[in-house]
């Protein structure tokens, strides 16, 4: 009797044990599938995380205002998802780190899509196409048709830090002088201060400081060296957002509002008036 008794009390602590879990998972929130488009829909808010200073993709006017082709496209998506636009200025070496830390819902700056940086957070694009350039004083920079070139200690150049351009820089010219900046504006016044040869940047960078600078000798190349593809940005985790925002650049694609985006920030210059 004694054993049965014990048999019967072991029965009873598993069924109490079994009752307990599957309660538990009767009362389980299932994961999200879509946590942070979720967030961005709850709050009535979309963040995103831009240099503001790369014209003409984004840039600071005199008043404070944050313009440019990727503002203008933040705003659109913004408006097709029901909410308000946030647009965060951030020094470009910190973009990637601001999105990890989920400081942004995503980031448009003129992000070139790379294998390394695919790996952190997911990209959709791209949505312009790009390459580097040099912006310089110096006859000879200006007219290399291959950066390799000027691949010598004589050549210094400046680039943005966590770059591309950086990584351009010192894997095809390795030997050149290289001094990292955090915002475009401090590398084309170093340009113009005559302290390096030439900025390495993103063609359209380049281009629009020459006309910036009518009168300061500047320089560009015709050709970009490179092939950069420009993407969104967002956190890894979030397949629906990331099939939103694909769905979204294609229809803006199929409907001509990209085109219109470009021809607005490229072929009119007239917004150079409103920067400091």
């Amino acid at each position: 009797m004694r054993q049965a008794g014990r048999v019967l009390l072991t029965l009873l602590l598993l069924a109490g044990l079994v009752a307990g879990c599957a309660e538990t998972t009767k009362t389980a929130a299932p994961p999200s599938p879509a946590p942070i488009l979720s967030q961005i829909l709850a709050r009535g808010e979309l963040v995103v995380g831009t240099a503001a200073d790369m014209p003409p993709l984004n840039m600071t006017t005199k008043d404070g205002k944050v313009i440019g082709l990727e503002p203008d496209l933040a705003r659109f998506m913004a408006e097709a998802m029901g909410v308000k636009l946030t647009l965060k200025p951030i020094a470009f070496p910190n973009l990637m780190s601001a999105l990890e830390q989920r400081q942004v819902d995503m980031v448009l700056s003129g992000m070139t899509i790379t294998g390394q940086r695919n790996m952190k957070v997911a990209f959709v694009g791209p949505y312009i196409s790009t390459g580097k350039s040099f912006l310089t004083k110096s006859e000879t920079l200006a007219a290399v048709t291959e950066a390799t070139e000027v691949n010598s200690p004589d050549t210094t150049l400046v680039t943005l830090r966590n770059s591309t351009s950086q990584q351009f820089v010192e894997t095809v010219l390795p030997k050149a002088k290289l001094t990292l900046v955090n915002t475009y504006d401090e590398g084309v016044k170093m340009v113009l201060e005559d302290k390096v040869k030439a900025m390495v940047a993103d063609y359209p960078i380049c281009v629009i400081s020459v006309f910036r600078y009518p009168d300061k000798g500047l320089a560009s190349l015709v050709t970009p060296l490179t092939y950069e593809p420009i993407g969104v940005a967002m956190p890894a985790g979030d397949a629906l957002l990331v099939n939103w925002v694909q769905n979204y650049l294609s229809t803006a694609e199929m409907t001509g509002t990209l085109e219109r985006l470009k021809a607005k920030w490229f072929k009119d210059a007239s917004w150079l008036t409103q920067l400091p």
